[in-house]
């Protein structure tokens, strides 16, 4: 039955109508990149924010100088490692349990309040990331839910229509979710072989389909004309081991350099966001 006494908003972005073609070119985002290729957005980071989970942490990253667009911003609660229930078949190892939603105002298109498929294959992602990092075997017959809030997503709340934006946008969710979650593992005190990052790499298109690609850190949809093909890496740094490795796009089979360039900048991407991970935890711990 519908509440007739609830007034939703719309389902989408919406601008106001301009009739002035001085306006409307003033309303025009232009697309550019102020920051250097390799270079990441500024990146904050703390953990217990969440005092009844047993463990959590808050992500977000800023973008600066860049109007329509605020940023990623992330929360996760780690609730365990407790006993499963009786009824559950035996596990000599932890049981790991991920659990990834946007909020209904996190993006342009007004989500839902179920999980659709890319969140699912968000989880999906997030915890075979995850579970090359954590020592399960110390944890048996018992198991651990991971639940991630995506608050506000990279998408240009400026223009009035998508673009086709969200599947990027998804790559750098889940390189965020994959550090929010490490961080708050480590909060929980969940015992973990190193503390994984995620970094996105993306090989992009400026300034016409005649320019040369390119290769950029961190990159956003809005500040690029074209983005061709994107990967998200999960990375141990002390281990030097991958332990999820998430490729869209779409390249040429014969240039398998570009594919290795494309995945080793994801690597340094998510070696910069480990050194941000690392202090983060070295400042809870001092």
């Amino acid at each position: 039955m519908t509440d007739r006494r609830r007034i939703n908003g719309p389902a989408g972005a919406t601008i106001p109508p301009v009739f002035d073609d001085a306006g409307f070119q003033e309303l025009k985002t232009v697309k550019t990149r102020s920051r250097p290729p390799n270079v990441l957005r500024k990146m904050f980071l703390k953990t217990g924010v969440t005092p009844s989970a047993s463990g959590s942490a808050y992500l977000e990253i800023t973008t600066s100088g860049k109007p329509g667009v605020s940023g990623l911003k992330l929360s996760c609660s780690v609730h365990g490692p407790r006993s499963l229930p009786r009824s559950s078949p035996f596990s000599p190892h932890m049981v790991l349990s991920t659990h990834v939603k946007y909020a209904p105002f996190a993006t342009k298109q007004r989500r839902g309040y179920l999980r659709d498929p890319s969140e699912r294959d968000l989880g999906i992602h997030l915890e075979t990331a995850l579970r090359g990092a954590i020592i399960a075997d110390r944890w048996p017959k018992s198991g651990v839910d991971i639940i991630i809030s995506i608050i506000e997503g990279d998408q240009d709340r400026e223009s009035s229509q998508s673009q086709g934006d969200e599947v990027w946008d998804m790559m750098n969710a889940l390189s965020g979710c994959i550090t929010v979650a490490s961080a708050a593992l480590a909060d929980a005190g969940i015992d973990c072989v190193d503390t994984v990052a995620g970094g996105v790499a993306a090989l992009v298109q400026d300034a016409g389909d005649d320019s040369k690609p390119s290769i950029v850190v961190d990159p956003l949809p809005s500040e690029h004309e074209r983005i061709l093909a994107a990967c998200c890496v999960a990375y141990l740094p002390t281990r030097d081991e991958v332990t999820n490795l998430w490729f869209r796009g779409d390249l040429p089979a014969s240039d398998m350099d570009l594919y290795t360039s494309l995945v080793e900048q994801g690597i340094q991407a998510s070696k910069n966001a480990n050194r941000v991970l690392v202090e983060c935890l070295s400042e809870t711990v001092g």
